[in-house]
């Protein structure tokens, strides 16, 4: 199955604190503002020589992190040396403090001079434990590429080469259209009447996916409403649940012909969902993408990964990851033509179908880490299988799918 297919022309782009970027996707390559280090350093807590020794120890002095450049320091003396601190000029090398002893010089004890000395325990090398300034990068150089997803590691390393805010591009605004005069908003289904489960359900999926969802709207099955909720939608992104077949109440197909809407996808050989579509709309005040999610829960959340997951991967910038594949525990039957969607949990390194896995059904998807793309006439035991990883599986760490990848 080409599941999670396509790219889209990722979104604008805006400066964000260091603190909010967290998920984000850099717009632009990220360069060092400054030398990393900005100056030689000390790697470690010790002492600061100069030339050969034994040296002799500068009394009442040393060289902390956070202070200006101290003194420079002569051949044959010593400094104490905190990690992190400046090098003083005319260092040849740091002794870490478990490297070396004190104690006086013998000849100038002998002669009476006396004073405090500093004795390496082992060879000293020009240049040990001391981190030169650019070791890691020069001002100029390209840290990172566009596209780089921002991880909390992004972060430190952005704010180690100077910056306050990054340029990520800005998250896909996304409207959710709820379809149906069957649905309830609260209590117990009755009279022919059945609860909304999407509703609830779509804007943190969406969120977890990356996106910023705008608005969450509840429409009855009327064409004319539903037309002027998409075409009056403010944002990047149009998800409706319910009314893609071809009912007497589906409206979805003639509104978006009614608008000029070109159909990028218009049914799938997808089993539960094989009814959703995508279409880009063009002119002012119109969304760019409408994604049409079925109306059985776990058809829809079919069309969440396959359609919109990877449209948003698009409009947010992120990479598309490399398929999972996983070893099916149990035989799975399949549709006789179509892919099968079925959830599975790992495991012990393999994917264990659930049980509820029709159309309408979410409780085997709340068990779920993926779901299991299950080709025509099915899977064997421990036959590979593609797994289509949940969010929250696949990219715990980080608010966004910008990891992707497998569900283990």
């Amino acid at each position: 199955m080409a599941a999670r297919q396509g790219r889209a022309t990722p979104a604008r782009a805006r400066r964000v604190a260091l603190a909010d970027a967290l998920g984000g996707v850099l717009a632009a390559p990220l360069t060092a503002l400054t030398d990393l280090p900005p100056f030689d350093t000390s790697a470690m807590d010790g002492w600061a020589v100069g030339g050969p020794g034994p040296w002799e120890i500068r009394s009442g002095d040393s060289v902390l992190a956070g202070h200006g450049e101290a003194p420079a320091l002569a051949d044959g003396t010593a400094v104490r040396i905190a990690t992190g601190a400046r090098v003083p000029t005319g260092t040849t090398a740091v002794i870490r403090s478990e490297h070396a002893r004190t104690g006086p010089d013998r000849e100038r004890a002998r002669t009476g001079e006396g004073g405090g000395h500093l004795y390496a325990r082992g060879d000293v090398l020009p240049g040990q434990d001391i981190r030169p300034r650019a070791q890691e990068c020069r001002t100029g150089d390209e840290l990172l590429a566009a596209g780089t997803a921002v991880t909390p590691a992004v972060l430190g390393l952005a704010a180690a080469a100077g910056y306050d805010e990054l340029l990520t591009v800005e998250r896909p605004r996304v409207e959710v259209l709820v379809l149906g005069d069957e649905l309830l908003t609260s209590g117990v289904p009755r009279d022919g009447l059945v609860r909304d489960a999407l509703g609830p359900m779509l804007a943190p999926w969406l969120r977890a996916l990356g996106a910023d969802v705008v608005a969450v709207r509840r429409i009855g099955d009327d064409a004319e409403a539903l037309r002027a909720a998409v075409t009056g939608a403010d944002a990047d992104l149009v998800v409706t649940t319910g009314g893609t077949a071809a009912g007497p109440v589906d409206h979805v197909h003639p509104v978006l012909a009614a608008v000029g809407a070109e159909l990028l996808v218009d049914g799938v050989g997808v089993r539960p969902g094989h009814p959703m579509l995508m279409a880009r709309l063009t002119g002012p005040g119109t969304p760019r993408y409408v994604v049409g999610l079925p109306g059985n829960p776990l058809a829809a959340v079919s069309g969440l990964l396959t359609l919109a997951e990877p449209l948003l991967r698009g409009l947010a910038g992120h990479p598309t990851p490399e398929p999972c594949r996983v070893p099916v525990r149990d035989a799975v039957q399949g549709h006789p033509r179509d892919t099968r969607l079925v959830p599975v949990v790992h495991r012990a390194g393999r994917a264990v179908p659930l049980h509820y896995a029709g159309p309408a059904m979410l409780r085997g998807l709340a068990e779920a880490d993926g779901l299991a793309v299950i080709p025509p006439g099915g899977a064997g035991p421990e036959d590979d299988v593609e797994v289509l990883a949940l969010p929250w599986t696949a990219a715990a760490s980080v608010p966004t799918p910008a990891r992707g990848g497998c569900f283990t």
